[in-house]
């Protein structure tokens, strides 16, 4: 959903000083504000309404998500498990614990 890609965006902007400056973040089409905040941004590029994508273009946005989809394939299998489905309501502490299991 769309308020959730705004919770991921907040969440990346309080911890964008954990990611060297060197490194390159590839983000999904719900991150379009993240070049502002973090230059070495990769994402996927959207298209206009009545302007579709260019074949380069395409094909830019297909060595993206080709880079992006084992991380992508993590996250269904956490949801699976309800694991990153609802908010997390018990003691931080164990959140690394409860995760692994």
């Amino acid at each position: 959903s769309s308020r959730g890609a705004v919770h991921d965006f907040e969440l990346f902007k309080r911890n964008i000083k954990l990611i060297p400056s060197e490194a390159f973040v590839l983000a999904d089409k719900g991150y379009q504000g993240i070049y502002a905040v973090y230059p070495n941004s990769l994402l996927p590029l959207k298209a206009k309404r009545r302007c579709k994508l260019d074949p380069e273009l395409k094909i830019y946005n297909q060595e993206i998500n080709k880079r992006r989809i084992g991380i992508e394939h993590v996250f269904g299998r956490l949801k699976t498990f309800k694991i990153l489905a609802g908010r997390y309501r018990n003691r931080g502490k164990r959140l690394g614990l409860r995760f692994s299991l």
